[in-house]
């Protein structure tokens, strides 16, 4: 995964992002694919948490 804001790479993979498209709505599946991956993060945290504390 990549993340560039003032020299966009060619994307490797679908989870490369770059903001300097002038397309919004390039932009927002870019956040929103952002927001999927942290939100599968914080779950993956609260299930490690969870196996620690038990």
């Amino acid at each position: 995964m990549s993340f560039s804001f003032t020299n966009p790479e060619s994307n490797r993979d679908d989870r490369s992002f770059s903001f300097t498209a002038s397309d919004p709505a390039d932009i927002d599946r870019q956040l929103q694919t952002i927001t999927d991956m942290a939100t599968e993060i914080l779950r993956l945290v609260a299930d490690v948490r969870r196996q620690i504390n038990t």
